[in-house]
């Protein structure tokens, strides 16, 4: 079938109506086809080269392979990587061998390519090296981690990013008034405040809000003029609750819990809260929040403000006993308090060191005077000999270097190096204190 052979049916959606023929048409994606951009000097010049198209659902990735099959005057095979198999793909094959001998080029556009099996994989990468198929591939996943690496490096991956309001406000205007394809034939007045709540509603998605709007003018009133009018109550049955639903394998899954986790560490307790929101609207479990939480009351908090973890913790208790909706205010309490709280990441950054430190010291053991001594050949042996307990020391402290529980033989490290922000000040100047009584001890033994 003709690309656009149906484009006037009028049974088909609207998004599939209003698919724009011509790279000219195209709404948004300007660092891709704009004037020299990279998809608009291969339409020009007829030599498209494979590529991975990766962005969200509605961002026009089928529509760009359409148009470059179409102004490059190549054949198109469409496949999902979904549905299709070997044998699919090797009929694909054959089909650009018949058209290679006839002079024409094919353009495989292969949809959810990062589905693709090892086995499709391997029978399409040669075809693809030899150039008897220029590959586009769709994809809303990050092509660096579901890609084979062999493929991702024989096609450029170029990004499309989700359409802005204004463009998707401008993707709805041409469709209500054209009278070919569109709805302009019903003269459908509808006010700027009304597409910005649709554009709102399609989050980024161009089909989507084509959809969206399509639905809400079946709502649409007769007008005084003999067209209709699109009301602003007639969204609230359309709309309803728009949950802004992402896949919780995806990037943007992952992107929002980095967004939470800097935030926080940023200090910025509003960002957080945003993006905790988003989070849980679009489906995400609280509890990946709170356990991101945690993560970042000791990696970025720490001892600056020794209540955080167990804060934190408490929050975690809060939300299991007192369910999802009651329990989202203690994640939010939580995220508040960690962002507010002042910051250090000593112990992150001696947690590092002291297991980088262990990997380079293999023969590591245990003074002997640390060791336990359950039985009488431990005891024979020397366990424990020489131990100071700390609590019948002179101020709870056994002083000197001789006592400071280091093996021997290792090299000494300083691993935990207390900031001066909040109360981790104080405990830098109790280990200051505690380093002055060692060294005093250590001038009496000599």
């Amino acid at each position: 079938m003709d690309l656009f052979e149906s484009a006037n049916d009028a049974a088909s959606p609207l998004a599939y109506r209003m698919r724009p023929r011509r790279l000219a048409d195209y709404v948004g994606q300007q660092a891709l086809v704009g004037p020299g951009k990279p998809l608009a000097r291969m339409a020009e010049t007829g030599k498209v080269r494979s590529m991975i198209l990766w962005g969200p659902p509605g961002s026009g990735k089928t529509t760009l392979a359409d148009i470059l099959a179409e102004e490059s005057g190549s054949h198109l095979e469409r496949l999902s990587a979904v549905m299709a198999g070997v044998k699919e793909i090797r009929a694909a094959v054959e089909r650009a061998r018949a058209l290679q001998a006839q002079g024409r080029t094919t353009l495989l556009f292969l949809d959810e390519i990062h589905r693709l099996n090892k086995s499709q994989q391997d029978a399409l990468l040669p075809h693809v090296e030899s150039g008897l198929l220029t590959l586009i591939g769709a994809t809303t996943e990050n092509p660096s981690f579901e890609v084979n690496s062999a493929l991702l490096s024989r096609a450029r991956v170029h990004v499309l990013k989700p359409l802005g309001e204004t463009e998707l406000i401008e993707v709805m205007r041409r469709a209500l008034a054209d009278r070919e394809r569109g709805l302009g034939e019903r003269r459908i007045a509808v006010n700027d405040d009304v597409l910005e709540i649709i554009a709102r509603a399609a989050a980024g998605d161009a089909r989507r809000a084509l959809g969206l709007l399509e639905t809400a003018c079946d709502f649409a009133e007769p007008g005084t003029d003999g067209g209709e009018v699109l009301h602003r109550e007639a969204l609230d049955d359309v709309l309803g609750h728009q949950a802004s639903a992402f896949d919780k394998q995806g990037d943007h899954y992952y992107d929002l819990l980095s967004a939470i986790h800097k935030s926080v560490r940023s200090s910025r307790p509003d960002a957080a809260l945003l993006y905790i929101a988003r989070f849980v609207q679009g489906g995400g479990d609280p509890l990946d929040v709170i356990r991101r939480l945690a993560a970042i009351a000791s990696e970025d908090v720490g001892n600056a403000d020794p209540r955080a973890l167990p804060l934190t913790m408490s929050a975690w208790d809060a939300y299991l006993r007192l369910g999802d909706y009651e329990g989202q205010r203690a994640i939010a309490h939580a995220a508040i308090h960690l962002a507010v709280a002042p910051k250090s990441n000593a112990i992150d950054r001696a947690w590092k060191r002291a297991q980088a430190f262990v990997a380079a010291q293999p023969s590591l053991e245990v003074p002997t005077y640390l060791r336990n001594a359950p039985t009488k050949l431990m005891e024979s042996l020397g366990h424990g000999d020489g131990y100071r307990y700390a609590h019948n020391e002179p101020n709870g402290y056994p002083a000197g270097s001789a006592h400071d529980c280091w093996p021997g033989d290792t090299p000494r490290e300083r691993f935990y190096r207390p900031t001066e922000y909040g109360q981790e000040k104080r405990y830098g100047q109790m280990m200051e204190w505690r380093a002055e009584l060692d060294a005093a001890a250590d001038r009496e033994s000599s």
